[in-house]
């Protein structure tokens, strides 16, 4: 297994990916409701947003994507299957650091505000801390390291 930057030709494996997660699924509908659809995220890429993917020789089982411009983690999405491995703390490693080479100071995400929930766990784990509670969500921020 290893994990490697994303490239438009993953995009179909990352709506494979992403409606199978444990928390926070959602369906190929609600995400093209949201915007996201595997033509919005091939401009993003192409702009201030990157993103980083774990794969076996089979298939690729996760992925973590952050935009350099808002500062903010998007997305990090793992088979069931897969969690427990350390694997979405590397993806969140690539993110971080890469937000940190961008030049931002301060790197921020959104969540649900359920703090029973393992994401929000994850995220604390790895120093990520409570920002605000606005319009159904909790924003949470990283102080990311200068580079």
């Amino acid at each position: 297994m290893s994990v490697r930057p994303i490239t438009a030709a993953d995009i179909p494996a990352l709506f494979h990916v992403r409606p199978r997660t444990r928390e926070n699924a959602l369906t190929l509908d609600e995400l093209r409701a949201l915007g996201i659809t595997p033509e919005s995220v091939e401009k993003w890429l192409e702009g201030s947003t990157s993103g980083w993917l774990w794969e076996t020789p089979a298939e690729v089982v996760g992925f973590c994507m952050a935009d350099r411009t808002e500062a903010e983690l998007l997305v990090i999405a793992l088979l069931p299957e897969y969690e427990g491995r350390g694997i979405g703390g590397q993806l969140m490693q690539q993110a971080e650091d890469w937000l940190a080479r961008s030049g931002c100071t301060r790197a921020w995400l959104t969540t649900d505000v359920d703090q029973s929930r393992r994401a929000y766990g994850f995220y604390r784990h790895r120093g990520w801390t409570d920002w605000k509670i606005e319009k159904g969500l909790r924003f949470m921020h990283l102080e990311l390291p200068r580079v």
